[in-house]
């Protein structure tokens, strides 16, 4: 059992890391702002949250400790880096950050509130 547990632990921490080096990678080699939000927001949250919850289940096999602040860590990350990721996101278009050149698609242009707000601007 014992053996079970530290190879999960094992693998939960690989994979943390190596969604955390993805995440950096992203946020280096993406071209525009949106694209970058997107690799920082859901990679890194996966590999925090794997991280810590190999944390978790290390001190709670090796020692017997339960420790509710770690878990509260990944249910705090786990509710509030996708909403952070997702408004960080809407201030840039709502603040004329331009798309990458290949983008393909543009779902906010033809928004009746985004309309509202360029009609604003033009008066």
């Amino acid at each position: 059992m014992n053996e079970i547990a530290n190879i999960v632990i094992i693998v939960l921490i690989i994979l943390g890391a190596f969604l955390s080096l993805v995440a950096a990678y992203g946020v280096i080699r993406l071209p525009d702002v949106y694209t970058r939000n997107h690799a920082a927001s859901k990679s890194a949250t996966l590999g925090v949250m794997s991280i810590l919850l190999g944390a978790l289940l290390f001190f709670y096999v090796k020692d017997g400790f339960f420790n509710s602040r770690v878990l509260l860590g990944i249910i705090f990350i786990f509710m509030t880096s996708p909403v952070a990721g997702h408004l960080i996101a809407r201030a840039a278009y709502n603040s004329g950050v331009e798309l990458w050149d290949k983008s393909v698609q543009d779902d906010l242009k033809d928004a009746p509130h985004m309309k509202k707000a360029s009609s604003k601007e033009q008066s």
